[in-house]
């Protein structure tokens, strides 16, 4: 038993040390957060954080959106600046279902939760915020076309903020 041990951890060490290759499907998930990204970036959205995980769960990207002001308008401070909590999903096929339809109660639910404890951490600030979803394809391992779905969802009952 003790040398089975100890060749498991050796194998894991070598692998570690080595840099072997993750598993298709996190390079894949790392491929699409990163063509989301600088597609978001792309539309103007301030980039936060990505992967932020607490106790609840993980939210792929955070950025912030600045309003633009308009002809005639006074906007004092950040009361329009929004908070856009993202979730990505990465797909080489759409046979089945869209990405998004994979964002069920459940996840909106963990979702929500994680976006309040992200909230708790900056101190509770009175700032907008909304969920968005973004969908990326993949054709022969490169991204053929990202989708952005904006307030894609509400948060969740019977959370509530502000």
């Amino acid at each position: 038993m003790f040398n089975r041990l100890r060749v498991t951890l050796f194998a894991r060490l070598k692998t570690w040390f080595a840099g072997t290759a993750r598993p298709e499907h996190l390079r894949r998930g790392e491929l699409g957060e990163r063509a989301a990204k600088r597609f978001l970036q792309k539309q103007g959205l301030q980039f936060l954080t990505a992967n932020f995980r607490s106790r609840r769960g993980e939210i792929d990207l955070i950025f912030r959106e600045r309003s633009q002001k308009r002809a005639g308008e006074l906007l004092l401070g950040n009361e329009t600046d929004c908070l856009v909590f993202v979730e990505v999903k990465t797909r080489s096929s759409e046979d089945w279902t869209r990405p998004a339809a994979a964002v069920n109660a459940r996840k909106r639910r963990l979702l929500s939760q994680t976006a309040l404890d992200y909230l708790k951490k900056l101190k509770q600030p009175q700032v907008r915020f909304r969920f968005d979803i973004v969908e990326v394809l993949l054709a022969d391992g490169a991204v053929r076309e990202v989708r952005h779905l904006p307030n894609s969802f509400a948060l969740e009952k019977p959370y509530r903020y502000g």
